[in-house]
């Protein structure tokens, strides 16, 4: 982390102060779960929300230094027992991407930090998730404009890249809740008129047993990535239950942890899938509702969040911040 000025020191000396007098009580302790998808080697205008290794190592530097971070299987148990220790955290990843293990590991264990991964199975080993390939394809494209009106989904502008970045959301957003056969068909129609196959971007099952190895935490995240609402809660257990199998297969260990795809409650998932992830045996598992968790909240359906700021002082506002946001 380059070095900060003595007054964003003392700011961020501050936040933790402010934290210790607020949650003193240990009854009062709360998790806050970080939740984080590629870290890449420098800025990528395709990928404008993740962070590049830069920035991640800083922000893991004032994890460690500001904040108690935990593995998330001991951050769930002492949630339960109430001993969590002041300014709780716990680092997680969601897909499974191959700069996980290139760029984020590496960062980790110099820091001496632990996170978990949540992999999508079916990705494993030269694969592409449909919201990747779209945005890949969308940077690819020639001309100006994108004209998928045979496909139901508009026209867009091209001639800019934030046109081309608002294009690509605009475009997964559409397709993230279809049927994923028409899901799957559509976004093969635009990667073929890109004319530029996507590159592979996930990682092989030889890097998932490195992340093992190291001590990191592997956990399930489904095999294709679905909307589980969408879906027959037959083929909901058959997604997570089968991912499971295959991550116990790689690395010879229980895989124990579950995070739902996309993540929001009720819109997303629904009560039938947090009492399915209880009946298969997991020890907790993540959304991606904004907040943090006490003794109270449901293990089944912890929060998570990461500050997207750029600045140390930012990015530690609003972890403070989201200390107070209690969901239960």
């Amino acid at each position: 982390m380059e070095r900060l000025s003595f007054t964003n020191t003392l700011a961020l000396r501050g936040f933790r102060k402010a934290l210790d007098l607020a949650l003193r009580d240990p009854g009062r302790r709360r998790l806050s779960v970080l939740v984080y998808h590629r870290v890449l080697n420098a800025p990528d205008s395709i990928y404008a929300g993740d962070v590049d290794a830069a920035t991640f190592r800083w922000q893991m530097g004032l994890v460690k230094e500001y904040l108690n971070p935990l593995p998330l299987p001991e951050a769930v148990e002492r949630l339960a027992q109430g001993t969590l220790p002041p300014r709780a955290v716990s680092i997680t990843f969601d897909d499974g991407y191959a700069d996980n293990h290139a760029l984020a590991l590496p960062i980790l264990q110099d820091l001496g930090l632990h996170a978990t991964f949540f992999i999508a199975t079916d990705f494993l080993n030269g694969g592409i998730m449909f919201n990747d390939a779209i945005a890949e394809s969308v940077w690819a494209m020639a001309g100006e404009r994108l004209d998928l009106r045979a496909l139901g989904l508009g026209e867009y502008p091209l001639d800019t890249e934030k046109a081309r970045q608002e294009t690509a959301c605009i475009i997964i957003k559409q397709l993230k809740h279809l049927d994923r056969a028409e899901r799957d068909r559509q976004v093969e129609a635009i990667v073929t008129r890109s004319r530029a196959r996507p590159p592979s971007l996930m990682m092989t099952d030889a890097q998932v047993r490195a992340l093992a190895a190291a001590g990191m935490e592997v956990a399930c995240h489904t095999k294709s990535h679905p909307i589980l609402k969408k879906l027959q809660l037959s083929e909901a257990e058959a997604e997570i239950a089968g991912a499971r199998e295959v991550l116990e297969g790689v690395i010879g260990e229980k895989v124990r942890l579950f995070a739902y795809p996309n993540g929001i409650p009720g819109y997303d998932y629904e009560q039938v899938h947090v009492d399915l992830i209880r009946r298969l045996g997991f020890m907790a598992a993540a959304s991606t509702r904004w907040g943090v968790a006490d003794r109270n909240t449901d293990r089944f359906q912890l929060p998570r969040f990461t500050p997207w700021d750029r600045t140390p002082t930012r990015f530690m506002y609003h972890m403070v911040q989201n200390y107070f946001r209690l969901v239960e």
